[in-house]
């Protein structure tokens, strides 16, 4: 791959941007050091995300920031502050698809350089227990964005990584959580990681589209 080809750029909210773990311990830059040690050429990930984000706002964000593509690799992961604040579902998938349309186009138009991965359960958590969350409530309105996701996804030929029952699994262990008792450490960010980490090795080996 050439200079122009490797670049990578990351969408989503706080569990993009790494909220308490520094930039080489979140997911994207760990999946891009990842690839290198494979010998896939790809720089490290250009960030549009900030901590608390909604679709809406992201979409803003992707607007202000006008990055340029085509970009070798884009990732998706947004919508965990739509169900934090009771967004509607239907508004959730609008949204959710104009993003995707969008991370199509700064691929240069090619579906196949794009990632998503679902939206993490918080509900498991410290945090969600301290503030009184139904566990249970929580994990049936993640389970239904998710849903219209992977459909979404699936309309696109967009490649979908389930990392919800890896986040569900050790959602209350302390290790796997930064100190505020909600986001992920990077000990869980590598776990998504290596998820991810196959899925994305097959879309940077795959030819561009024509």
């Amino acid at each position: 791959m050439t200079a122009s080809t490797t670049r990578y750029l990351a969408l989503g909210d706080s569990y993009t941007i790494g909220e308490g773990v520094p930039a080489a311990g979140t997911w994207p830059f760990q999946l891009a050091a990842a690839l290198r040690a494979q010998g896939i050429g790809l720089d490290d990930p250009q960030v549009i995300a900030t901590t608390g984000w909604t679709t809406d706002e992201l979409a803003a964000a992707i607007d202000e920031a006008a990055p340029q593509g085509p970009f070798a690799l884009v990732s998706l992961l947004i919508g965990v502050n739509n169900q934090y604040r009771g967004r509607p579902l239907a508004e959730y998938r609008q949204q959710f698809e104009q993003l995707l349309q969008r991370a199509i186009a700064l691929a240069g138009e090619d579906p196949r350089r794009v990632l998503v991965l679902s939206t993490p359960d918080w509900g498991f958590t410290p945090y969600a227990q301290q503030n009184g969350r139904d566990a249970a409530q929580v994990a049936r309105e993640i389970d239904d964005f998710n849903a219209a996701e992977q459909a979404c996804c699936g309309d696109y030929g967009v490649a979908f990584v389930d990392i919800t029952p890896t986040s569900r699994e050790d959602g209350a262990n302390p290790a796997m959580l930064v100190e505020d008792g909600l986001h992920p450490s990077a000990l869980m960010y590598q776990r998504w990681m290596e998820q991810a980490l196959p899925v994305a090795a097959g879309l940077l080996k795959a030819p561009p589209a024509a």
